[in-house]
C-alpha cells in the first residue's frame, strides 16, 4: 500500500492503526467508529415526503398532524372538533385549525461489494470505503430516528433488510457487510447491479430515501430503467466510489508492463508511455461523464467518493 498525494505513508499507517483497519479487510470496530461521526451527514429531506405512514417528518400536505399550520374559514364537512374558537370569537366567523401531517421516511442503503469493488492502490479498497459510508449513513439515520433498511450484494449472494428503527437494525446491517465482504472468487458472476436495483424496487416504498453506494461499473440500460422508476417516487443519492488509479495511470521513471484486472478480465498496461496514459485518462473521463449523466437522468444526486483518503475528511471538506 502506497501513500496518497496528500498523506505521507506514516500518516496512512497511523490512521489505519487508530481505526483498527488494514484497508483490505473489514472489522466491526472500524464500522462502530462511525457511530460518533453522524454530524458529517445531513439527512434532511430535499423532496416532498410521499410516504403514507405517520412519522417524524412534516409534509407539505395538510392533515391531522401535531404541527399547527394555519386557520381558515370553516367549510362543510370539516371536523367540528378542529374549530378554532378563539379566532371564531375574534372575527365573528367560524374558523377551522389545519395541521401539517407528519410522515415517515424510511432509508434504504444499496451497497455494492462485488468483485470490481475489491480494488485499491492507495489507502483503502473501494469495498472497505463503501462499508465505511454504509455504516455512517446507518448510524446517522439511527440518530434521527429513521427506519433503516438495506440491500447488500456481491457476485455470489445478496442480503435484504426491511426497515427498522432499533439499533439492532444497524448492527444487523454491519454484520451483513462483514459477511458479504469476502466473496467466493471461484464462482462465476451470478448477481449484477441491475439485479440489485430490481430487488430494491420491490423493497423500497414511495417516499424513501435511497443511498446507492457502488463504483457503477455495471450501470447499464436495465439498471437505469429500474433507477428511473425509483426516482419517480423516492429520493436517490448516488455515491460513486473510485480509486485514483482508475482516473489516471501512475507516473514511473522507467516504462514497464503491469497486469491489472477488474475482477472478471485481466489485461496488461504500459506505464510510463505518454500516449497510453493520455488515452487511458480520456477514456475514463468519458466513462465517468456518461455514468454521471445516466444517474442524473434518474434524478440521482451524485456525490463522488475516493478510496484514497478518509471518508470523514472528504465529507468535512464538502460541507
Amino acid at each position: 500500500m502506497v501513500s496518497t498525494q496528500s498523506q505521507p505513508l506514516q500518516d496512512v499507517a497511523h490512521w489505519l492503526t487508530q481505526h483498527h483497519s488494514d484497508g483490505i479487510n473489514l472489522s466491526i470496530r472500524e464500522l462502530l467508529y462511525y457511530q460518533s461521526k453522524t454530524s458529517l451527514l445531513d439527512l434532511s429531506p430535499r423532496k416532498t415526503i410521499q410516504a403514507k405512514l405517520a412519522g417524524t417528518y412534516l409534509a407539505k400536505t395538510k392533515g391531522r398532524g401535531m404541527e399547527f399550520d394555519e386557520a381558515r374559514h370553516y367549510q362543510p364537512g370539516d371536523d367540528i372538533r378542529a374549530i378554532d374558537w378563539r379566532v371564531t370569537a375574534r372575527t365573528g366567523k367560524t374558523h377551522t385549525k389545519l395541521y401539517r401531517e407528519e410522515k415517515e421516511r424510511p432509508i434504504f442503503i444499496l451497497t455494492d461489494l462485488s468483485a470490481s469493488m475489491h480494488f485499491g492502490t492507495r489507502f483503502l479498497f473501494k469495498s472497505v470505503q463503501a462499508a465505511h459510508l454504509t455504516a455512517l449513513i446507518a448510524w446517522s439515520a439511527r440518530k434521527r430516528g429513521d427506519r433503516i433498511g438495506g440491500l447488500l450484494y456481491n457476485q455470489d449472494q445478496h442480503l435484504e433488510y426491511k426497515p427498522l428503527t432499533r439499533q439492532k437494525a444497524v448492527l444487523s446491517l454491519l454484520s451483513g457487510l462483514m459477511q458479504l465482504h469476502q466473496p467466493n472468487q471461484q464462482r462465476p458472476q451470478q448477481l449484477s447491479f441491475s439485479d440489485a436495483c430490481a430487488r430494491l424496487r420491490r423493497l423500497a416504498r414511495p417516499g424513501s430515501l435511497i443511498f446507492l453506494i457502488s463504483d457503477f461499473s455495471q450501470l447499464n440500460d436495465t439498471a437505469r430503467q429500474h433507477l428511473h422508476r425509483l426516482g419517480q417516487h423516492c429520493e436517490l443519492m448516488a455515491y460513486p466510489i473510485s480509486d485514483p488509479f482508475e482516473h489516471s495511470l501512475p507516473s514511473v521513471k522507467v516504462p514497464q508492463l503491469v497486469s491489472v484486472t477488474d475482477g472478471n478480465e485481466q489485461r496488461t498496461l504500459l506505464l510510463g508511455e505518454k500516449q497510453t496514459a493520455k488515452q487511458y485518462q480520456q477514456r475514463h473521463q468519458q466513462q465517468t461523464e456518461a455514468m454521471v449523466h445516466l444517474l442524473k437522468q434518474c434524478r440521482c444526486q451524485v456525490l463522488p467518493v475516493s478510496s484514497a483518503m478518509p471518508l470523514e475528511q472528504q465529507l468535512a471538506n464538502r460541507r
